[in-house]
């Protein structure tokens, strides 16, 4: 046997189980992470890995993984976006189009002219060291205009806001991350036409026909592709573990035969996750939405922990010292043209439809609530100098990477603190009194409890346990009282109360079936049988919460 070839199998070999180990590593600090960042509330999970990314950038790289643009375009971002509109209802995203694609196709474009054109007023006035022509100042305005929704999404849920702001802010997300990437391109063409010296000029007439055509190409063939899987597969068979792999295939399959077809794959991924999300898990039984919901929740996370760890890690600070004016100037340009963008949209929009007017602590939220993320580091590092030149094309890349930064470190971590000074994260009242008094009522119950036991052990004297016992009575009863007289009050927070118990119910009788059939006491046949009739009655459980909630955000 040839021994150069037992030596690169080896090598093939070796590079596998470092990579493996990097993913391990990856995964384990991400978990680590999360666990740290749910004890600081103000902190968003995201920005928590971005930063122990920086940090770990200061040492040798023990992960054998490059943040380049091909793995996050291809490899990671199109189960974010799939999750994403996976769990988009139509009815919501419906109400808001409008505003949605105001923002997404108008704000983008005028975003990206905003930016290119401060840049290159920068560089002819007071920075005549970052040589920035026209077509690459557009191209990073164009890439710098993609929204990265993960962290303030996250915060929403947490928060409790509004489901109308966080629609308008996802939404928006979705669908200008294709327009970006279709601007992009455009200005890319345009600058390798002008770099290889191409007689041909700019049209905007073929340039508006080629971005409609790569848009709704791109949107077209993802509903095509959703509406098949939806109809054919999710609708036919039973079997939540079929379903599920056809889901991750139709999810990468779209975008790669969106982009084999030279149209947007992320908006061929956005169009295919709204189909599902509102045609085929209508179509499919609940036992496999429960186990899409949970697999697809499980995705998300893993993805973005990778996206934002390797975004912290990919990150030189030593390279932004002599670059810092650069940087500063990208960062102002973004945030005056998000400002403009979505101040201006929202407010004609509230004009012209007085009846779905934004209010304006929405827009303050919309205009700081801008983050930038993976898209804009995908298409930075996509650049090569055949464009712009290699100097033009590290400017561009270093600016993208402080704008993330800037976003990821100074607008997420303050948007908390935004939401609840422009009173947006409050619960209702009668809710947060609800909470309070059950809490409470718990709380005693447990103490109650823990007394008997004591007694029961003779830890305690009985003087001690019947004078304890006649505070804990007399506790109950009155706090049993102001619960009762507050549901009375509001008959509203009864139902979601029931509505929560059953479904709390079901999932004990969930558990209680998986542990019968471990026991072999009864068969595999029988255990499905019960478990699709659970499953039944809790999706019917979360028809009636879906519809509460509609009700309540109305």
């Amino acid at each position: 046997m040839d021994f150069n070839l037992i030596s690169l199998l080896f090598a093939e070999e070796s590079d596998l189980l470092q990579t493996e180990l990097a993913i391990v590593l990856l995964l384990s600090l991400a978990a680590l992470v999360a666990v740290i960042a749910r004890r600081i509330p103000q902190l968003p999970y995201t920005v928590a890995l971005v930063i122990v990314g920086l940090v770990l950038s200061f040492f040798p790289n023990p992960f054998n993984i490059d943040l380049s643009s091909e793995l996050i375009l291809s490899i990671l971002v199109p189960p974010l976006i799939f999750e994403a509109t996976l769990n988009l209802k139509w009815e919501n995203l419906r109400k808001n189009l409008v505003p949605i694609l105001l923002l997404a196709v108008v704000g983008t474009f005028v975003g990206a002219l905003i930016v290119s054109g401060i840049l290159v007023l920068a560089s002819r006035t007071f920075l005549p060291e970052l040589i920035l022509p026209f077509t690459a100042a557009f191209a990073f305005g164009a890439l710098i205009s993609a929204t990265d929704p993960v962290a303030v999404i996250a915060l929403f849920r947490d928060l409790g806001v509004s489901k109308r702001l966080a629609i308008l802010v996802e939404g928006e997300s979705l669908f200008n991350d294709g327009v970006a990437i279709v601007i992009f391109n455009l200005a890319l063409v345009a600058g390798i036409s002008m770099a290889s010296g191409s007689q041909e000029t700019f049209n905007l007439t073929s340039a508006i026909i080629e971005f409609l055509r790569v848009f709704l190409g791109g949107i077209i063939v993802g509903i095509l592709l959703g509406y098949l899987v939806s109809t054919i597969i999710l609708k036919n068979v039973d079997d939540h573990l079929v379903e599920t792999a056809t889901t991750v295939a139709l999810a990468f399959g779209a975008f790669i035969l969106a982009e084999q077809l030279e149209v947007s794959g992320l908006l061929a991924v956005v169009g295919s996750g709204i189909l599902v999300g509102n045609i085929g898990l209508r179509n499919t039984s609940p036992t496999t939405q429960i186990t899409l919901q949970n697999f697809w929740e499980f995705a998300a996370f893993v993805v973005n922990s990778m996206v934002f760890l390797l975004i912290g890690l990919d990150a030189d600070l030593r390279e932004f010292q002599p670059n810092v004016p650069f940087v500063i100037v990208a960062v102002i340009a973004v945030l005056f043209s998000r400002s403009i963008v979505v101040y201006s949209i929202t407010t004609i929009y509230s004009w012209l439809s007085r009846r779905h007017s934004i209010p304006v602590p929405y827009r303050h939220v919309m205009f700081w609530g801008g983050l930038r993320g993976a898209i804009s580091l995908a298409l930075a590092l996509s650049l090569t100098g055949e464009a712009f030149g290699d100097v033009v094309a590290t400017e561009i890349r270093l600016m993208a990477f402080g704008v993330v930064l800037f976003t990821l470190l100074v607008q997420g971590p303050t948007l908390a603190p935004l939401l609840r000074f422009l009173g947006l994260s409050d619960q209702p009242e009668p809710e947060r009194l609800q909470q309070r008094q059950q809490a409470q009522l718990y709380a005693s119950r447990a103490g109650r409890r823990e007394l008997e036991r004591l007694y029961e052990d003779g830890i305690v004297s009985t003087e001690v346990y019947q004078a304890m016992r006649d505070v804990y009575t007399g506790e109950l009863r009155r706090r049993s009282r102001k619960l009762r007289d507050l549901l009375h009050e509001f008959p509203e927070l009864e139902q979601n109360m029931m509505v929560q118990a059953r479904k709390d119910l079901h999932q004990a009788e969930r558990t209680a079936l998986g542990d019968v059939a471990r026991r072999g006491l009864i068969s595999e046949e029988v255990y499905h049988e019960l478990i699709k009739e659970t499953d039944n009655r809790a999706a019917a459980l979360d028809m009636i919460q879906d519809a509460m909630g509609l009700q309540t955000d109305e």
